[in-house]
């Protein structure tokens, strides 16, 4: 490898995010238990997420109107005023919620900084984003922070154009496979998987991931030891 720079994903590969959406989903299963049972709720909230990825985008914003959409749905449009207004307010906590690193985090960061440019590559939105890498402290170590629309190829060779990096040089790392990784290897550069012990139905797959330019790894330190 001759890598010139390093990027990281921002949600569940530097501070903990999932548990929060599932928190959340669990309290909004629990408003809404005299119209559909939680599996149902969960599934035609999923539902709503997905059809809305288009229009609204990645995090926490999209994610409460799509509850909003759904409870409406599934209520028949009866939903009273009060309870959107609850599923208003577990938004709001989680855009306040306090950020929790991720084990190893900040020892890698340190490692790897100034040894190669470190960039933050995550969906979501933007301003949330900005917020958790402030209040995170991991900020400096950055050289560039992109909060993407979506991770296919084409987002990430716009990526490296205005980073003006060739792909052989780029490595990504993060905990989904279908965002992190295999877009990366198929444009020719280091894919890198640190897995979270929960993840978000929309990045799961099914296949395993062979490729000579990927890597899994246990630990998000574990990358200092293959890294030259």
């Amino acid at each position: 490898m001759n890598l010139k720079v390093i990027a990281f994903d921002a949600d569940d590969t530097l501070f903990v995010t999932e548990p929060y959406f599932q928190e959340s989903e669990k309290a909004f299963c629990d408003l809404l238990a005299d119209y559909l049972p939680q599996h149902e709720l969960q599934k035609e909230l999923f539902r709503m997420e997905t059809q809305n990825l288009d229009r609204y985008g990645y995090g926490i914003k999209g994610f409460v109107l799509s509850m909003i959409e759904t409870a409406y749905l599934v209520s028949n449009y009866t939903i009273p005023v009060s309870t959107v207004s609850k599923i208003i307010d577990l938004g709001k906590e989680m855009l306040q919620h306090p950020i929790e690193l991720i084990n190893g985090v900040e020892h890698t960061l340190q490692s790897l900084h100034g040894r190669y440019k470190l960039i933050v590559a995550t969906k979501g939105d933007l301003k949330d984003q900005q917020r958790k890498l402030h209040d995170s402290g991991l900020g400096h170590y950055f050289h560039h922070i992109e909060v993407m629309a979506d991770k296919q190829v084409l987002n990430y060779q716009k990526l490296l154009q205005r980073l003006e990096v060739a792909p052989e040089h780029f490595m990504m790392i993060g905990n989904s496979l279908k965002s992190d990784v295999i877009p990366v290897l198929e444009m020719g550069s280091f894919g890198v998987h640190v897995p979270f012990h929960v993840t978000w139905e929309h990045e799961k797959i099914s296949h395993q991931v062979i490729h000579p330019n990927f890597t899994a790894i246990q630990e998000l330190s574990d990358v200092l030891t293959f890294i030259p």
